[in-house]
């Protein structure tokens, strides 16, 4: 009898152990576990990017669900010539002065506009001349800005344009029959193709980039005449000169070679826009 209890009893503790076991598993499986595997490992020889994973072409996430854009694919050459690991880290840009100053990230790269936020930021040198601008159909038989006097107008809820037009812009504003503001420029595009608006105001790099990405781009027009132009850089934690010292050397150099201009291109984006060193 003492044997069979005794057998009892380890059978007992090794299905106590299989099943301590199995919900330990399961815990992790759930994300129960605090040790996190997505952590980033921030040393001296990894270089995180802080970005918005939702504004091409600077930066967002492909059909294969990999995270591209110019500017990760500029700070990833980066990495490639200093021996550095490169992390494309998406944040909540509402947070990103918190990540830059918490060490998680160690810049902020994604179309950031250096206007305005001067001495918010360690910056780079300029590399993007961002210009407000209007698109319009090939056809439409607009070519400057005077003809869109009494015309519709559209562009993206709480964008550059729109704070241009509505700012000291407005001048421009005030002779369109309208400014519409819609949520997203897919939106925009489909009006103006289909007559409901237009013209759309917009980032120049967007607008390129869009209409490189449609199948019927010979269909769109960008005007000459702009709203208005601001500059982007790469914004890095004060104090943090040596490391933007070292991406700003890395940059001229591949603006030297002719790298940044074949990066541009894969993206629709024009040499005009990008600001030689």
């Amino acid at each position: 009898m003492k044997k069979k209890i005794g057998i009892l009893l380890a059978l007992v503790l090794v299905a106590f152990l299989v099943m301590g076991t199995a919900s330990a598993g399961l815990f992790d499986f759930l994300g129960g576990n605090n040790s996190s595997n997505n952590s980033i490992a921030n040393d001296e020889n990894t270089f995180v990017v802080g970005f918005d994973a939702e504004f091409p072409p600077y930066g967002y996430k492909d059909d294969s669900g990999n995270y591209t854009g110019f500017d990760l694919d500029l700070a990833k050459e980066v990495c490639e010539r200093n021996n550095w690991t490169f992390q494309a880290q998406p944040i909540d840009w509402d947070a990103k002065d918190a990540e830059l100053e918490s060490g998680s990230i160690d810049c902020i790269w994604n179309g950031f506009t250096i206007d305005g936020r001067e001495n918010d930021y360690l910056w780079s040198n300029p590399y993007f001349d961002n210009k407000q601008i209007f698109v319009v159909k090939a056809d439409s038989g607009i070519s400057t800005i005077a003809d869109l006097s009494g015309k519709n107008v559209e562009t993206q809820k709480d964008s550059s344009a729109l704070a241009a037009l509505e700012g000291d812009n407005s001048t421009i504003s005030e002779t369109f029959g309208s400014l519409t503001q819609v949520a997203d420029y897919n939106t925009a595009f489909m009006d103006l193709e289909s007559g409901a608006c237009d013209a759309v105001a917009m980032d120049i790099g967007v607008a390129e980039y869009d209409i490189k990405n449609k199948n019927n781009s010979d269909d769109f027009s960008i005007l000459d005449e702009y709203i208005t132009t601001e500059k982007y850089g790469i914004g890095f934690k004060k104090g943090n000169d040596a490391l933007k010292d070292q991406v700003q050397k890395t940059l001229d150099e591949m603006f030297e070679d002719g790298t940044v201009a074949k990066i541009a291109k894969e993206y629709g984006i024009s040499k005009d826009a990008l600001i030689q060193p």
